[in-house]
């Protein structure tokens, strides 16, 4: 079993349903799913979460959500430069990864565990160590982290938890 301390996760396709809203002024927005900010603060404390993104037209929607509204780190790295990126900052063995998207394979076969949401590219859910049975934008993440949880660390178990208001943060 890798020792696992990074959870990268790509925003489009994984946080969201993939697709991009259009109006005759550009992208407009993004479908972010209700669960998955909440599954990540229930596994916050064993892994050092943060999320990556190659979308610069929808970069302003994608940072609005990932750090304003959920408060975590979001970086801007192409596809075609994510397994440098990871190289340069991370002992890729250490790296959980989800994406979804047809590069994201090369980026699997470069770190210690890889998941896919169900949405993604068929070769990239083959390569996968777990492939979520919910969609990104539809639960996928909460899923994810719950499959973590169970497989690397503590079952989670939500009974007398409760949010710190104000705090972002989960507790007993």
């Amino acid at each position: 079993m890798p020792s696992l301390k990074h959870f990268i996760l790509d925003v489009d396709g994984v946080f969201t349903d993939g697709k991009f809203y259009y109006t005759a002024e550009g992208k407009v927005m993004k479908l972010f799913g209700p669960d998955d900010h909440d599954a990540l603060l229930l596994i916050k404390k064993h892994l050092n979460i943060l999320m990556v993104t190659g979308d610069k037209k929808g970069f302003e929607i994608s940072k609005k959500r990932v750090e304003t509204d959920m408060h975590f780190p979001l970086h801007m790295v192409s596809t075609h430069e994510r397994v440098e990126w990871i190289r340069q900052r991370f002992d890729p063995q250490e790296v959980v990864y989800m994406g979804d998207g047809i590069f994201d394979a090369k980026v699997f076969s470069e770190v210690g565990y890889c998941i896919a949401p169900a949405n993604a590219f068929f070769k990239t859910k083959e390569l996968a160590n777990f492939v979520t049975e919910k969609e990104g934008g539809a639960g996928a993440v909460a899923e994810a982290c719950w499959h973590l949880a169970e497989k690397f660390f503590t079952p989670l178990d939500l009974s007398g938890m409760k949010l710190n208001a104000g705090q972002g943060e989960w507790g007993k």
